[in-house]
């Protein structure tokens, strides 16, 4: 049943009907629908449109319809509503007749729709942020056991310097941080409510906003009707996050990818997250992580599509506006999948110290410590960058190590170098000297786990 048949002499075409129709996918919005439109009834009972009986005989209803919906959601996709609020109407009406039709008094799908996209939008990101605060977790997990694993750090992907493998998951953890961080500030911006703002101009029946934001958890209500009905900031916070955290756990997929792969064989991830070739039976693909780094694609996608929908709109309610659901309801279930199984990923990964202690000793990496080396004996850190250089070439060309070199060798080039060098040189003191707050020393990791552990 259409809820704004009288004006018209005819009904919609069928391909209209298919073209417009939102209920086969804003039928997720139906436990949020039937919860405002319990909170509804008492507001319009409250200033005695309801009397108190009719208030309780709809109350009651409107339970065993939660009920009823919350066992078999997506069988309401194909009932054949125009949208969520018409099939709640209607199931209402078959279940109390005439007085379900005086539901709708004072108020329009337009802040209707509103109110169940933030309250659903609510209980969603709620469930996000459990999920980062999990991710998190393992990712402490995973740095208090590998505290004394070395890896080598890289810029440019090449060997740069030696990090503790626990100051890598440490840095996962601050951006975790700020995802949420991101996700609980457009929480505290969505948390107003519409509801009472009508079709655009408000409600004409003096209904307590406050009192019926409270009653559906709300902080406040919505103050300018216009903007009340035709905001979707709150959508677009939500997709700019999910994709700025997508983001993350695709360089965290690409890490791990790299990390597992023959050529570095830094970790092995875990047989539950992987799968194999069909023609090649050696084969032990990351296909999780592909998976998260394929998917990052489709959040960013639906972040883009709804700033084009909302992009140069006239106040208030536009038919546009409902492209606004399928991609938050498919972006947020994305994110949430990729964050449970980058979890997964982390909880089953096993880390090979030796091929990483192997890897941070190559390369060099103590270059930058030789350069310190030398500031300490008085030459300038521009000079000192050019002689170690130097002796990178000779360790090059001698197919060594620069702690390998000899003292003749390295007095050749800089004659203020002594026998004191090779401590100085020692992959542990390479990790040892980057002490300041923020390094990768092991007291300054120790202090980070113990400081997210206490949050």
């Amino acid at each position: 049943m259409a809820l704004w048949g009288g004006r018209f002499s005819e009904g919609p075409d069928s391909a209209f009907k298919q073209f417009n129709d939102s209920l086969p996918f804003d039928y997720q919005l139906a436990e949020q629908d039937i919860i405002g439109s319990k909170a509804w009834a008492k507001a319009i009972a409250s200033v005695g449109v309801l009397t108190t009986a009719e208030l309780q005989t709809l109350t009651t209803a409107l339970d065993e319809l939660l009920v009823e919906v919350q066992a078999d959601p997506e069988s309401i996709a194909t009932a054949g509503d125009e949208d969520i609020h018409s099939y709640v109407e209607s199931k209402l009406i078959e279940k109390v007749g005439d007085l379900g039709k005086k539901l709708h008094t004072g108020r329009s799908r337009n802040d209707q729709v509103a109110t169940d996209f933030r309250l659903w939008s609510r209980k969603t990101a709620q469930i996000i942020l459990e999920a980062l605060a999990d991710l998190k977790q393992a990712f402490l997990i995973l740095a208090e056991k590998e505290l004394g694993t070395i890896l080598p750090g890289y810029t440019h992907l090449q060997r740069a310097q030696p990090v503790l493998f626990s100051h890598w998951c440490m840095a996962y953890v601050e951006m975790l941080n700020r995802d949420s961080g991101r996700l609980s500030d457009a929480l505290a911006r969505l948390n107003q409510c519409p509801l009472g703002s009508g079709a655009l101009a408000g409600t004409a029946y003096a209904i307590d906003r406050t009192a019926l934001a409270k009653e559906l958890g709300f902080d406040s209500a919505t103050r300018n009707s216009l903007d009340a009905v035709s905001d979707r900031d709150f959508v677009l916070e939500l997709l700019s996050t999910a994709s700025i955290s997508m983001l993350h756990l695709s360089r965290l997929a690409e890490d791990m990818i790299f990390y597992n792969s023959g050529e570095a064989g830094f970790i092995e991830l875990s047989d539950s997250v992987t799968s194999g070739s069909s023609l090649m039976p050696q084969k032990k693909n990351p296909d999780a992580l592909e998976l998260i780094r394929g998917k990052t694609g489709r959040v960013f996608g639906a972040l883009s599509a709804m700033c084009m929908t909302v992009k140069a709109l006239p106040l208030a309610y536009n038919k546009d506006m409902q492209e606004d659901k399928e991609g938050l309801f498919d972006a947020l279930a994305t994110w949430l999948a990729c964050l449970h199984m980058a979890q997964a990923c982390i909880n089953g990964v096993k880390v090979n110290s030796e091929r990483t202690l192997a890897a941070a000793k190559g390369g060099h990496a103590n270059a930058t410590e030789l350069a310190d080396y030398l500031v300490a004996k008085g030459i300038p850190f521009r000079q000192g960058h050019h002689i170690v250089g130097q002796l990178v070439q000779l360790a090059i060309s001698e197919g060594k190590n620069l702690e390998e070199l000899s003292l003749s060798q390295f007095q050749a080039v800089c004659d203020v170098i002594t026998d004191d060098v090779y401590p100085v040189l020692e992959i542990d003191a390479c990790i040892a000297a980057r002490k300041a707050l923020g390094g990768t020393s092991l007291p300054q990791v120790k202090a980070a786990i113990a400081a997210e552990n206490t949050k």
